[in-house]
């Protein structure tokens, strides 16, 4: 008996270890918040990839990758969303790392307010640039109504007008605030009694940046650049509204252009088409910025930054910085307020009015459009929208917290956290309207006893968590990574359970940081277009979809006064995030 009874006793003293394992509440929490993972991302994901493989769609491979069509469906949008990243990745880490220096590394009057006014951009719907670029510039090359330049009679080249040139400037304008963010935090960080030591000992100033400064900054203009490129890659609303007039098509129009107009299975493999470029682009980023050596800039002494003195060039230098973030900041403001009010679309000679603000139903103006508030759709939009920000921001923030406390806090299976924390990651790397795309495959038809969901309040907030998750998390693992350990674990020498840890210890604790992350995905969620655009219908609508509609119909006055609305709320949560930061920016301080 003892010998056929031995070899079993492994086995079941391991499978008991398994069930003691899986009755720990923090196994039960991160199988459970494993499987939502699994809901909103991996099944979104695996519907998109069955459905283009099912039969009848199976063709559609061919026709994208071999067919005589696969050149303009495929190869030559592919190439110009490609150029389009380049030239924003070019741009902004210029542009980016050109205004961080004169903020953080110079004393040039106001360089405080120019760093506000490079954040902002980043904010703003992009495609706020867009219609302020298509106000300003307009030409008669596909009819109806000019810019402001045309109706003051000035002639605007089509290369300006339209096309690569004004998608790459307003994607520039629009992303170069991020490599300012992460270029300026980066310098700030440079110790000024390294520089200074080096200058003692006979170092030029050239080698002083090309030794000490320029490798510390390094991984940061690195990844600023590559999240810039990738962002220009996936953007679907500039190349859209200054694109595809002329027929200059990116892969997210392309895969736009196919699925609204019933094209589903080619969209679909155009967007499988763009996650995987999109997600190669973000690995590169975080291969290159994680792979990098250290530079330990921080250290137990105290530092000071060490000043640039300018001379003669402090005031060309200044003005040049001015002209940036007013040209990208301001002036688009400016245009958008100024062209919603006019009569006639961008004329001004026409006269001012109200009515694309308030006015009633007028068949001389707008085909009989109602101002936008007047008007009951952009009410029902406007309530849509903050709603959906709303909502989403709770959910993608318990879901974020969940995770983050499970992946930084537990002793769980490795395997399972493994799992957890890639797939937290994994919504990043996926482009918004092939987010849309694969949410459409997934529940876009019923399944099972559970109801289609496309056209419901329920996808658009689904797709929402799923999308805004990487944010939520990472705003959490900050948030938990001030709440000290000795707090929770008093806690569990009294018999405080898990869920009441989380509910009375942990939650309140880091409420600060995790208002800041649900602001953000808020701001994210109320000025994003391309998650939407695909989910949204008329009898579901929310106000980025509405303003891109308006645009493509030339209804300009009231594009540009639903994009001001979007703007005023979006610029007003993330303000207020940062006043409920409450920390300094290192550019702010004295040197």
């Amino acid at each position: 008996m003892t010998a056929t009874a031995a070899p079993r006793r492994p086995l079941t003293t391991g499978l008991a270890r398994a069930l003691t394992l899986a009755r720990r509440p923090v196994v039960l929490l991160a199988a459970g918040t494993l499987l939502v993972l699994c809901i909103l991302v991996v099944a979104p994901l695996a519907g998109l990839v069955s459905t283009t493989l099912m039969e009848g769609n199976r063709g559609a491979w061919g026709d994208v990758f071999t067919s005589r069509m696969s050149r303009n469906l495929l190869w030559r949008p592919l190439g110009n969303s490609v150029l389009m990243g380049a030239a924003t990745a070019v741009l902004s880490t210029l542009i980016g790392g050109f205004l961080a220096w004169v903020v953080v590394m110079t004393r040039v009057p106001g360089r405080g307010v120019i760093a506000v006014l490079a954040t902002i951009p980043f904010a703003l719907p992009s495609f706020a640039l867009a219609l302020a670029w298509d106000s300003i510039f307009r030409n008669d090359l596909i009819g109806g109504s000019t810019g402001i330049l045309g109706n003051l009679g000035i002639m605007v080249p089509d290369w300006i007008a339209w096309g690569p040139v004004p998608v790459a400037l307003t994607l520039t304008a629009h992303y170069f605030s991020l490599s300012f963010m992460l270029i300026a935090a980066a310098l700030a960080a440079v110790n000024g009694d390294l520089t200074e030591a080096a200058e003692m000992t006979g170092a030029s100033r050239f080698a002083v940046a090309r030794d000490i400064a320029l490798p510390v900054v390094a991984p940061a203009v690195m990844s600023g650049a590559l999240l810039a490129f990738a962002e220009g890659v996936s953007n679907f609303v500039s190349p859209a509204l200054l694109g595809l007039p002329v027929r200059f098509h990116t892969l997210s129009t392309r895969l736009y252009g196919a699925i609204s107009t019933g094209d589903v299975s080619r969209g679909y493999v155009l967007s499988l088409v763009l996650i995987v470029v999109s997600a190669m682009i973000m690995l590169t980023a975080s291969r290159v910025t994680g792979g990098r050596r250290g530079f330990e800039t921080i250290t137990g002494k105290g530092g000071r930054r060490r000043a640039v003195t300018l001379g003669p060039w402090a005031w060309p230098v200044s003005g040049l910085a001015w002209a940036v973030v007013i040209a990208t900041t301001i002036i688009p403001g400016l245009v958008l307020v100024a062209s919603s009010l006019t009569r006639r679309t961008n004329d001004f000679a026409s006269g001012v009015t109200l009515h694309y603000w308030i006015g009633g139903s007028d068949p001389s103006l707008a085909q009989g459009q109602r101002g936008i508030l007047a008007n009951p759709q952009i009410l029902h939009a406007t309530w849509n929208t903050v709603l959906l920000g709303v909502c989403v921001a709770v959910g993608a923030g318990v879901l974020g917290l969940l995770i983050s406390y499970v992946i930084t806090r537990s002793r769980g299976p490795k395997p399972l956290l493994g799992a957890m924390s890639l797939l937290s990651y994994v919504p990043f790397l996926i482009p918004g309207i092939a987010f849309g795309a694969a949410f459409i495959a997934q529940f876009g038809a019923p399944i099972g006893p559970l109801p289609s969901l496309y056209g419901t309040f329920a996808i658009l907030v689904l797709a929402g968590i799923a999308a805004t998750i990487p944010f939520a998390v990472r705003s959490s693992t900050a948030a938990l990574s001030q709440v000290s350990r000795d707090v929770e674990e008093s806690a569990v020498m009294v018999g405080a359970g898990l869920m009441l840890r989380l509910r009375a210890i942990i939650a309140p604790l880091a409420a600060r940081g995790l208002l800041t992350g649900g602001v953000l995905v808020f701001v994210q969620m109320v000025r994003d277009l391309s998650l939407v655009v695909l989910l949204a219908t008329p009898a579901m609508p929310v106000l980025a979809v509405l303003t891109y509609q308006y645009s493509s119909e030339n209804f300009t006055q009231l594009a540009n006064a639903v994009t001001v609305v979007i703007a005023v709320i979006s610029v007003g949560a993330t303000l207020l995030a940062r006043r409920a930061e409450g920390a300094a920016q290192p550019w702010n301080e004295t040197p």
